[in-house]
């Protein structure tokens, strides 16, 4: 696994168009526009992806680890990415969060927004099409694993949509949204799938719930102590773009996003710090990174921390900066 072919490219064009769309179903794209899409454009369009997300993330992760259908050998296939590569195949979670994240925006948008109903659904689909076959071209999944992510997606979204109101109205009301938010997501990563031997996916589940647990807390006290999370004084789509209102949306976008960096590095120095010196490590000691008392709790409070920077602190500084 630590070794990879040597290959020559033929075609930058189509090289760069699927390494790039291969980037759109990672951490680079998730900590961008999710975030993007609830400091500028709806609340509740972010909350339902976010939602409908981590919910398949997590249930596509764990399938993984539960079947342990082995990637395309290589060789005879050429593999462009290594880190996924100690990750089993079955299904492709990039073909899944790009279904369900595509579809899910264009569900949650075409109700509320005026645009043609067909550009939507061709927008949806081209994106995720591209994140499937950057799968492909990468060497990372066949075809079986992409067409298994991609309907076990679409089953899911299909399953969850008539009861999105439900589970939004629960989430922004209830008392007890955060005791469920963070419960349930860390009794899910303590009792994820044992493994034979250590693989990242257990991390990245932690990364995704502990993200989609904080953004969830951040919800429920917007909307308990803040302006109501229905009404949102964010860009509206439709409008003419003036420069005005570019500038405006691109200073939410990067002082938001230096701040949810910043937390991250914070966090993560400092939960590592505290487990360091709780377990006795080093903290570049990776092997001790990879225990279960060590990851789960590190990878979990570092993201919703970031989950929860996003979703208040941010919007807060946006207000105190006059950005709203």
């Amino acid at each position: 696994q630590g070794c990879t072919q040597k290959y020559i490219v033929k075609n930058y064009f189509y090289y760069y168009l699927f390494k790039f769309s291969a980037a759109l179903g990672e951490e680079i794209f998730y900590i961008t526009f999710l975030p993007f899409t609830y400091w500028n454009i709806d609340h509740s369009v972010s909350r339902r992806m976010i939602i409908v997300w981590s919910i398949v993330m997590y249930i596509g992760q764990v399938s993984k680890d539960i079947l342990k259908w082995p990637r395309p050998l290589s060789p005879p296939v050429v593999k462009l990415e290594m880190r996924t590569n100690a990750e089993y195949g079955m299904p492709s979670t990039h073909a899944m969060a790009a279904t369900a994240i595509s579809f899910s925006f264009f569900l949650a948008t075409t109700n509320q927004y005026k645009y043609p109903f067909e550009l939507g659904l061709v927008a949806a689909f081209v994106f995720s099409t591209l994140v499937c076959l950057s799968r492909l071209y990468t060497g990372m999944h066949t075809v079986l694993d992409v067409i298994g992510g991609a309907l076990i997606s679409a089953v899911l979204l299909m399953l969850l949509y008539p009861a999105w109101d439900t589970i939004d109205h629960f989430l922004l009301t209830s008392p007890f949204c955060p005791l469920f938010s963070i419960v349930v997501p860390l009794v899910l990563c303590y009792n994820y799938p044992k493994l034979d031997y250590y693989r990242p996916t257990r991390g990245d589940t932690t990364t995704i719930l502990g993200a989609a647990a904080g953004a969830t807390v951040g919800f429920w006290l917007n909307n308990q102590y803040a302006a109501p999370a229905y009404t949102s004084k964010s860009f509206q789509p439709g409008f003419p773009l003036v420069a005005s209102t570019m500038v405006l949306v691109l200073a939410r976008f990067f002082i938001g996003i230096l701040v949810v960096l910043l937390t991250r590095w914070v966090m993560k120095s400092a939960v590592l710090g505290a487990l360091g010196y709780r377990y006795q490590f080093p903290i570049r000691n990776l092997e001790a990174r990879r225990r279960l008392e060590v990851e789960v709790p590190y990878k979990f409070v570092t993201y919703s921390s970031v989950g929860f920077t996003a979703t208040v602190i941010v919007p807060l500084l946006h207000e105190l900066l006059g950005l709203m």
